[in-house]
């Protein structure tokens, strides 16, 4: 017989909304609902315990888990919120499983929402919407920390944001793979574009036209230039109004609440691992060593071998993201058979801040239910920092199992980080950033001294700025200052 503290995941709902706007916390609100439509037991709602929400960007709640138990109508008895990072979505349902099995809760919610788009477009009026607020004397819910992405060196490089950084990862994955840079901006091309066919079949997606890979590939009015290689059809897309929420309860539980056995899917195993928080300290600009370890780490606990897992949906902000996760996976990247998304990815499916892989875990249960294979979903926080990996199934295997991958061979290899680094060095990876005119302005990089040590700087020197554009310049000479470089 089952044990009856067995944790499945029984229902995934999420929604778009276009018009007629809602608050955040109503957006996850009407996501649970719809998460307890999709396990067949609209009563789930009423027996929820535990609220866990992923950190919103939209609207500052104190405790956002009060509130959607408040308007579900359910007595919740333990919240948590968390800061930013893209990892939180699949750590809080890995987190659910434990407290479930150990038999802490019965009936758990994880979910989040955005209304970015209502936001900011009040924020042009000069308005504040007039959403939610909780008083000082509201109780506080058990948080967990955001993900450190402001280091010194890399706001003095200019490297201070996602967009500038996952782009030096993606040259350095072309380096590494001795492409071209008309060859690898096609092959990144083809791959988004496949994403967006995902996208197409997909009704709870934000975009649903597939786009050519020459669409993506070539600048235009409505595809700008961001950062080399990106255009915005590369990059996440915030800008939208999306809610998803999945519901995580013990076996006993869902069959108290009379939710058919053929909803239920198993979350097999869990992991979690860690890359350097510094990007300038890793042992390669094109890897994860973490990914790597969690991978193996999760497969393991799961009793499977990355060859028997059927859909996939890994963390997709930019296509660096995808490369490098499935490289470290062992899973082929242009595989027709088994694409390596679910939803569309953060471009097209909708990248809301830090709730994107709620929306991936969602839709992730009717694939594995349609496809009666287990499925893995990766999700990341960060510059490719912190990882949270979860392996979903049509039936229990050897039970649950939550692990923390322990450090691959070779991880505590950090580089040697040269702040303040004056003197010659050699050109590593590079990324050239574009205003929203679509003009060039300044080049990023990481550079290489003599003795191994790497260092970032950067340049507005129109003319290295136009040349790092066009030519394949790794390992040309450079000169280094107060984190500034020229090529000598």
């Amino acid at each position: 017989m089952m044990d009856p503290r067995t944790p499945v995941v029984v229902g995934g709902g999420q929604l778009n909304r276009r018009a007629d706007p809602l608050e955040p916390v109503d957006l996850i609100v009407e996501a649970v609902r719809r998460a307890a439509d999709d396990a067949g037991a609209p009563s789930l709602v009423e027996r929820v315990d535990s609220v866990r929400i992923v950190g919103m960007l939209s609207w500052r709640y104190r405790n956002p888990g009060l509130l959607v138990g408040e308007r579900l109508g359910s007595s919740v008895r333990h919240t948590v919120y968390t800061g930013a990072g893209g990892s939180h979505p699949q750590a809080l349902v890995n987190d659910a499983a434990v407290d479930i099995a150990a038999g802490r809760c019965d009936v758990v919610v994880v979910g989040g929402g955005e209304a970015w788009r209502t936001r900011m477009s009040l924020k042009k009026a000069g308005e504040r919407p007039a959403w939610t607020r909780q008083g000082d004397g509201t109780l506080e819910p058990e948080l967990r920390p955001e993900v450190a992405m402001r280091d010194e060196l890399e706001v003095a490089a200019g490297l201070d944001r996602p967009a500038f950084v996952y782009p030096l990862f993606e040259q350095a994955v072309r380096i590494a793979e001795g492409r071209s840079t008309k060859e690898h901006r096609r092959l990144i091309s083809e791959l988004w574009s496949r994403f967006s066919q995902v996208a197409a079949t997909n009704p709870a997606a934000w975009i649903t036209d597939a786009v050519s890979a020459e669409e993506i590939e070539t600048p235009s009015p409505s595809n700008r230039m961001v950062s080399w290689p990106y255009t915005k059809l590369m990059v996440s897309n915030n800008a939208v109004e999306q809610g998803a929420a999945v519901i995580v309860c013990s076996v006993e539980a869902a069959r108290r609440a009379g939710v058919p056995e053929d909803r239920w899917v198993y979350l097999r195993s869990g992991a979690e691992a860690a890359d350097t928080d510094q990007i300038a300290a890793r042992p390669r600009l094109d890897g994860s060593p973490a990914i790597r370890a969690a991978g193996a780490a999760v497969l393991g606990a799961a009793g499977l071998e990355i060859d028997e897992v059927g859909p996939v949906d890994l963390y997709s902000c930019f296509p660096s993201a995808v490369e490098i996760a499935a490289r470290e996976l062992g899973l082929p990247l242009h595989d027709p058979g088994r694409p390596l998304t679910v939803t569309g990815g953060l471009t097209f499916a909708g990248g809301p801040w830090n709730n994107y892989s709620t929306h991936a875990i969602a839709t992730m249960l009717n694939a594995v239910r349609e496809a009666q294979q287990p499925g893995l979903v990766t999700a990341n926080s960060g510059y490719l920092t912190k990882h949270s990996l979860g392996v979903y199934a049509p039936s229990p295997g050897a039970g649950f199992r939550r692990v923390v991958a322990p450090p691959p061979v070779g991880s505590d290899q950090r580089v040697e980080v040269a702040a303040g680094y004056d003197g010659p060095a050699t050109l590593e990876s590079w990324t050239v950033r574009f205003d929203r005119d679509g003009c060039a302005d300044q080049v990023m990089a990481a550079l290489r001294t003599p003795d191994g040590a790497r260092t970032l700087a950067r340049s507005e020197d129109a003319e290295l700025v136009h040349r790092l554009q066009e030519h394949d310049d790794e390992g040309a000479a450079a000169r280094v200052g107060d984190a500034v470089f020229r090529l000598v």
